[in-house]
């Protein structure tokens, strides 16, 4: 692994997920997407060349983590790990600050995170949302 460039926190964390598509394989993620294929159904349209490369840049920093199932050699699950876990209060400010402060429309994946939101404290929010993904996590690992 290459060194930081900066000693700035925010400059080592962009070095990492700053790209417009590293936040959206995470996003993928969390909605329960875990392979190759899963990723490149997203609306956004991600190039198979860079999804290779962002999903090895997410590993080699220790975000996510693959592995085979044992019945099939062939198909790669992706999942994260806690410290990619540990992104999703970032990744749930910068889309209540989309609401905020972008004059745009959102697709089904935002108008369900809006409505999910509502009437609950967004720390609640956050908690429930990282320990519903441990919850599948550990549902696709055991399999």
């Amino acid at each position: 692994m290459k060194t930081n460039r900066s000693h700035c926190p925010l400059t080592n964390i962009l070095d990492i997920i700053g790209d417009k598509w590293s936040l959206i394989i995470v996003r993928d993620l969390f909605l329960e997407k875990k392979t190759f294929t899963e990723f490149m159904k997203s609306s956004e349209k991600i190039a198979s060349n860079v999804l290779t490369n962002r999903l090895e840049l997410l590993i080699n920093h220790g975000l996510l983590e693959v592995t085979k199932l044992p019945n099939d050699n062939k198909t790669k699950i992706y999942h994260l790990t806690n410290k990619g876990i540990d992104l999703y209060p970032i990744m749930f400010e910068m889309m209540c600050w989309s609401k905020r402060n972008l004059d745009k429309g959102f697709g089904p994946i935002g108008e369900e995170f809006f409505k999910d939101v509502q009437g609950i404290s967004s720390e609640q929010f956050i908690k429930n949302k990282q320990s519903t993904y441990v919850k599948h996590r550990d549902h696709i690992l055991s399999v």
